[in-house]
């Protein structure tokens, strides 16, 4: 049985709800290279304007910007608060401010706006990520970095990209529980039919498990449908004061719970190697599906919809042990039991796993599509809707820290 958290209040009134989300907005989805003839601060000014549209709020409006991986987009190109100031117009900026590191802060940047909205220190705060990968493939960061003492065993050994990195994490996974390819090719293929019905996603063809199983391995024992897709484009995510929000266009997405941060065991992650057995296999989630569940006053039981970030199948696994879905170990049978498969009204012991398709089949931005789904989730109109889905998981990560989590509510 997975472990029950403790429920230190009553759900339908418990946790943060004094911020929300009000508007999203996104570029269309390019494949690797086809956006090159836009700059970066473009295709983040187009998302910017399209979820300022989605509020019906004048860009002039915003004042704050909260950021993630240091401002990057991408582990290359930067994205600057003045450029966007002068690019859209916008009078006056009082907060800008970005989480460390890389994708594990995508849901955690919306905390760095809600930090901003309380404090008084801006009132209408945009998070954005932009993307472009003709300069340089996420696939193979590791091996373009400068050597530094901590990559120097790595890049000898063939590990180029995350996806080599976490190959070893997968691989110990499998060894230490008897997890097998056979949880993967589902997290896979189920993801993938989630995508058939959407206009906007990259992977719009049924994978079958035997085409699974016949893809080009890339890092055994991953293989090609292990991997997020290599895309660009940009999206954007607004976030105001409850208050603000309940005089806007759309329907308030109550921020529920967030939290970003990690464990020293979990430490650099999947770039160490040094973490004790345990975390070793692990999405270095846990601590943080603590410090949600608690905020939030729920269980992991009345999350409706999960929207996890799929950049690798085996990591989707591990982050469904760290949130409780499931218990340590036990991902690999609950993944193939179905449990993960989404269908229209929540079943028991079951939990819808990124409806829209996710990394692996609609697009790959860094975390961000997962939040535009929990946001139209919560509002009811996601393609792929959770019937009466009151609260929605988004996580960040697995990364090097900060991971993070986010819990996002239906207004009531």
């Amino acid at each position: 049985m997975p472990k029950i958290w403790t429920n230190p209040g009553d759900s339908q009134d418990s946790g943060l709800r004094d911020v929300a989300i009000v508007g999203v907005g996104a570029t269309p989805y390019y494949r690797r290279g086809e956006s090159t003839g836009k700059s970066i601060t473009q295709l983040a000014g187009e998302a910017i304007l399209a979820a300022c549209a989605d509020a019906g709020l004048s860009v002039r409006q915003i004042d704050g910007f909260a950021y993630y991986s240091g401002a990057g987009a991408g582990y290359g190109d930067k994205m600057e608060s003045v450029d966007f100031m002068e690019t859209l117009g916008i009078p006056e900026v009082r907060f800008s401010a970005s989480l460390t590191n890389g994708g594990g802060g995508s849901a955690g940047a919306i905390g760095l706006a809600r930090a901003a909205l309380v404090a008084g220190d801006a009132s209408v705060v945009v998070t954005v990520m932009a993307l472009q990968q003709h300069k340089q493939r996420l696939g193979t960061v590791i091996a373009a970095k400068p050597v530094t003492p901590i990559s120097s065993f790595l890049q000898p050994s063939g590990l180029a990209g995350p996806g080599h990195l976490m190959s070893v994490l997968a691989r110990r996974h499998m060894h230490q529980y008897g997890t097998t390819r056979d949880a993967f090719a589902e997290i896979a293929v189920s993801t993938r039919q989630n995508a058939l019905n959407r206009p906007k996603a990259l992977q719009r063809t049924p994978l079958t498990r035997d085409e699974y199983f016949r893809g080009r391995m890339i890092a055994e024992p991953l293989c090609v449908y292990d991997f997020c897709l290599e895309t660009e484009g940009a999206v954007a995510v607004i976030t105001t004061s409850i208050d603000h929000a309940r005089d806007l266009r759309q329907r308030p997405v109550p921020v529920v719970a967030v939290a970003h941060g990690g464990t020293r065991e979990w430490g650099r992650g999947f770039s160490w190697y040094g973490m004790p057995d345990e975390t070793f296999t692990s999405s270095g989630h846990k601590s943080i599906a603590g410090h949600l569940y608690k905020q939030a006053g729920i269980t992991p039981q009345d999350i409706d919809v999960a929207l996890i970030y799929d950049h690798f199948t085996p990591m989707v696994l591990m982050q469904l042990e760290d949130y409780g879905f499931c218990d340590k170990g036990d991902g690999g049978p609950f993944v193939e039991s179905g449990a993960i498969r989404y269908s229209r009204r929540r079943k028991p012991g079951s939990i819808a796993v990124n409806p829209h398709g996710g990394q692996l089949s609609e697009a790959y931005v860094i975390g961000m599509t997962q939040i535009v789904e929990g946001v139209e989730q919560m509002r009811g109109t996601a393609i792929n809707q959770v019937a009466d889905a009151e609260f929605a998981l988004c996580t960040g990560g697995p990364a090097s820290l900060p991971v993070s989590g986010l819990i996002l509510g239906r207004d009531r």
